[in-house]
């Protein structure tokens, strides 16, 4: 097995403006400043504004950059975060970003940090990601970018998007285990008390959040049964008496309150089930099955086809970390 080589002193350079979301920034430099210090030597991370003039986070925090863009070193990682600052943005970072940004090794966006990136024309016949309320804006705005609200990051080349903030350490958690390998991002993730690493194609929403939590006790206490016990008879008929409500006034009333039919969510459910024994556990696939509540291999084949467009075990052979050596 060829060894890794390892980065030389690589630029991290972040770039800042007013009212950008500061956990977009801090996320990814902490990520980075852990694996220069379990590995000194590894990167520079430095930050930028246009002017190197200090700047006010959408949280109120000021932030003082190391330099102005004019000044800063040219990047191997460029990070653009994003926040309420991407909404107007001043026409000169834009300027600067179509200049600079291709030369960078690697172009990486956090959160809406991707609509400044569209900006520039950075983005035109990639897929990317965003933060799930932007996406449609995203889409919209930018016809020539292929936008998936989905996945919680997408890499297209050398170009990795984002979702929401904390997405931003997941990505950088991966870059690091890409350029160092899993021990030094393994490290990094545990003193950052954050999972190494949610795979990049894993929703941005679980079910429950995908869905409405109804208001009514009674189903409540059945959307989180259904989470509990993704194997169990979740049938119409079996949900509306552990409800004590008819099936017809229980599925009226699931997808009233939930803004989803009883059948799509058990399904989502299922599936976000199986998704993590795949993605975390040594299980076989007919055994994840039968947990999962498909009852056979191939209903869960297709439920995995018809979803994510890849059978089980591809999924699993793609987005299961390595074992750690």
């Amino acid at each position: 097995m060829a060894q890794r080589t390892r980065p030389t002193g690589r630029t991290v350079l972040v770039l800042l403006f007013d009212d950008v979301q500061s956990l977009d920034v801090t996320g990814p430099v902490e990520v980075f400043a852990g694996a220069e210090k379990h590995t000194p030597g590894t990167y520079r991370i430095r930050t930028a504004t246009l002017d190197g003039a200090p700047v006010r986070t959408s949280s109120g925090l000021t932030v003082v950059p190391d330099h102005a863009l004019a000044d800063a070193p040219e990047p191997d990682t460029l990070v653009v975060p994003g926040g309420q600052g991407t909404r107007d943005p001043d026409p000169c970072l834009t300027d600067w970003l179509r200049g600079h940004g291709p030369r960078a090794r690697r172009l990486v966006s956090v959160c809406t940090g991707a609509i400044l990136l569209a900006r520039a024309g950075l983005l035109d016949g990639r897929r990317v990601t965003t933060h799930w309320a932007y996406s449609g804006r995203l889409a919209r705005d930018h016809p020539a970018v292929d936008v998936d609200p989905d996945p919680i990051y997408i890499r297209d080349g050398n170009v990795a998007t984002s979702a929401g903030v904390t997405s931003g350490i997941d990505l950088a958690l991966a870059l690091v285990e890409e350029d160092l390998g899993r021990d030094v991002a393994l490290t990094v993730a545990r003193h950052l008390v954050v999972f190494l690493r949610r795979p990049g194609n894993q929703a941005q929403f679980s079910a429950q959040l995908a869905a409405q939590t109804a208001r009514r006790e009674p189903l409540r206490e059945i959307q989180q049964w259904i989470t509990e016990h993704p194997g169990a008879d979740l049938s119409v008929d079996s949900l509306a008496a552990r409800a004590s409500l008819s099936p017809r006034h229980f599925a009226r009333a699931f997808q009233a309150e939930t803004g989803t039919t009883p059948g799509r969510y058990v399904d989502r459910v299922r599936l976000e089930h199986a998704r993590r024994l795949l993605e975390d556990t040594g299980d076989g696939v007919e055994e994840v099955s039968r947990a999962s509540g498909y009852g056979t291999t191939e209903a869960m084949r297709r439920a995995f086809v018809k979803a994510l467009g890849t059978s089980p075990a591809e999924y699993r052979r793609r987005f299961r970390p390595a074992p750690a050596h």
